[in-house]
């Protein structure tokens, strides 16, 4: 098995405390996550649906390039002043996906992005989220859910990365993979159940900040070492508490494509 206990119910990690992992990534790698730039929750979403499946870099040219294009820049001197994006809302979809030929299925991401903008407009009667800061966490996220493109890891982003700053994680590939080999989660687990389990786990004083912080340095571990078709177990600093690595006599494990691609990692 790829995943020699992770796959088992009846497995529990062999860790009880998030801030454990926390610890070590940091000794590792050396020190705190870089201070994110911090937007509105609006730009938040839009970044969020266009980023899936999309590599950092390319995520960060397609949001400059439709900045540029259609005016998404904020009105004041602050990235989590209120951006205007209606002009985005109300370009046509060959404009949309032609700003976004950097990202992955652009044409699916253009008509996402635009009937999005236009439901939002629809139910709030303007092209804003800065209402949401009035609402619990939950109805917030159940709110956001309900756009076309944004699921649990969306909505976790724009209540956690934008300038909302809730409590909540962020379940991207490269975190889910991580949490399914550390055994904290079934193979067959959706983001939605990894941030549950996880969240159980992270230690009560953690804010919005501190979640922020985790899940970048879980996804640097994930960019470099824990990848998807290989994990360098023997230069991991989770070694010793992850059940995959501990399991590993080699200095690293190989993950066949076959394989993976059911696993939701």
């Amino acid at each position: 098995m790829l995943f020699p206990e992770a796959a088992s119910p009846q497995t529990k990690p062999l860790f009880h405390d998030l801030g454990e992992i926390q610890d070590r990534l940091l000794a590792w790698w050396g020190g705190p996550a870089p201070v994110r730039e911090v937007w509105d929750p609006l730009t938040q979403l839009i970044y969020s649906i266009q980023s899936s499946r999309t590599k950092d870099a390319e995520s960060h040219a397609s949001l400059r390039t439709l900045r540029e294009r259609f005016d998404g820049w904020p009105t004041g001197p602050n990235s989590w002043d209120e951006v205007r994006w209606e002009r985005l809302r109300d370009a046509t979809i060959p404009e949309i996906e032609d700003a976004l030929r950097l990202s992955t299925f652009p044409e699916r991401k253009a008509v996402q992005l635009k009937q999005t903008l236009e439901r939002i407009t629809e139910r709030t009667g303007a092209l804003s989220l800065a209402f949401l800061a009035k609402y619990r966490t939950d109805k917030i996220r159940r709110w956001i859910e309900e756009l076309p493109g944004a699921g649990s890891k969306a909505s976790a982003a724009v209540v956690n990365f934008s300038s909302l700053r809730r409590k909540a994680l962020a379940i991207d590939a490269h975190h889910q993979r991580i949490a399914i080999r550390l055994g904290v989660a079934k193979t067959s687990a959706t983001p939605r159940e990894v941030e549950t389990a996880l969240i159980a786990m992270a230690p009560p004083q953690w804010t919005a900040i501190t979640m922020d912080d985790h899940h970048t340095l879980v996804k640097k571990l994930g960019q470099s070492l824990c990848t998807l078709r290989e994990a360098h177990c023997k230069r991991c600093p989770l070694r010793d508490v992850c059940i995959t690595g501990s399991s590993s006599t080699e200095a690293t494990l190989y993950f066949p494509a076959k394989s993976t691609s059911t696993l939701r990692i």
